[in-house]
């Protein structure tokens, strides 16, 4: 792994105290080029941590506030009336960056929400008919605050299913709560100094060789296994897609890839499977009122596809 990458992660770790799992599911889903879903109560630094990564991989950085008044031009961009030259050109919409953060996606409209899904999936906008290519990388980090309905629009299964992981940060322990007030001041500044401690085209370079990560044929017949165990739970009205599948085995990648590993090893599946499964999984009507949860589905799942053993995971 490259040695600026650990220093990347490093330097958000300093904001984000005690939550080392969230930032490394998030940089693993950056280096497998997924996208990043972020579910939580308002002022856990869902922003922040968007805002530090993007400036530690020297990435540019955009948000966009979604409200029920922002429209699909808004995002992409719009052909605009050039009387001099006496011909349209192209003003590009915020979503022409690497890192895209959709501040609270819930408050728009699903005719804006849907401005996303055609960059997610194949890196490209339409604008007045006429196709053009994002430039590479290119990540969405969205943002919902799961407490708050009223003026909202929830997230239709095709576009949730678009992203890689969904992370919570959840809020800290008391003691280190203390230590975060404690080194505020001191934070403020990491926030606003200007890093650059990977390069875009060594992120370029490190996303090719998490493609190369092995994994043995068995560890991909248990991402299969896992994935089809949500798909035959009583309790799971919709349980993961073939891309679930694909993503789990892409994000393990890239977690045995910052663990130093050229190799998948099961305790990288079990780790990242929470991540990809539970914005994708839907349960039944009957489910939710008997007070089940994804997070107890996503355990169970777990708990009863057994685990392949073999000798050298490294072998290939």
């Amino acid at each position: 792994m490259n040695e600026n990458l650990n220093k990347a992660i490093s330097y958000v770790e300093q904001y984000f105290v005690g939550k080392n799992t969230v930032v490394d599911v998030a940089f693993a889903t950056l280096l497998a080029g997924g996208h990043i879903f972020l579910e939580d109560v308002p002022g856990l630094g869902k922003t922040t941590l968007a805002n530090l990564i993007s400036r530690s991989l020297g990435l540019e950085f955009k948000r966009i506030q979604f409200t029920p008044d922002l429209l699909p031009s808004d995002i992409s961009g719009v052909s605009v009336y050039d009387q001099k030259t006496q011909e349209f050109r192209l003003k590009r919409g915020p979503i022409f960056t690497n890192l895209l953060l959709a501040d609270e996606i819930n408050r728009g409209t699903p005719k804006t929400q849907s401005a996303l899904l055609e960059a997610m999936a194949e890196y490209q906008v339409t604008i007045d008919g006429t196709i053009v290519k994002l430039d590479r990388p290119f990540v969405v980090m969205a943002t919902m605050n799961p407490i708050e309905y009223e003026g909202t629009f929830p997230l239709p299964e095709a576009q949730l299913d678009r992203f890689m992981a969904r992370l919570t940060i959840g809020y800290p322990s008391k003691e280190k709560e203390e230590e975060i007030v404690t080194g505020f001041y001191a934070r403020v500044k990491v926030i606003s100094d200007d890093v650059r401690i990977v390069s875009r085209d060594d992120l370029t370079t490190m996303q090719k060789e998490v493609e190369d990560v092995f994994i043995a044929p068995e560890l991909i017949s248990y991402v299969v296994s896992l994935v089809d165990a949500t798909r035959h739970d009583d309790t799971v009205y919709l349980g993961l897609s073939p891309r679930g599948s694909i993503d789990l085995m892409r994000l393990s990648k890239a977690y045995a890839y910052l663990q130093n590993r050229d190799f998948v090893i099961p305790d990288d599946i079990k780790l990242v499977f929470p991540f990809v499964s539970g914005h994708r999984l839907i349960l039944q009507a009957e489910a939710r009122l008997r007070g089940v949860t994804t997070n107890e589905v996503v355990t169970n799942t777990l708990k009863n596809v057994s685990i392949p053993k073999l000798a050298d995971y490294s072998k290939q």
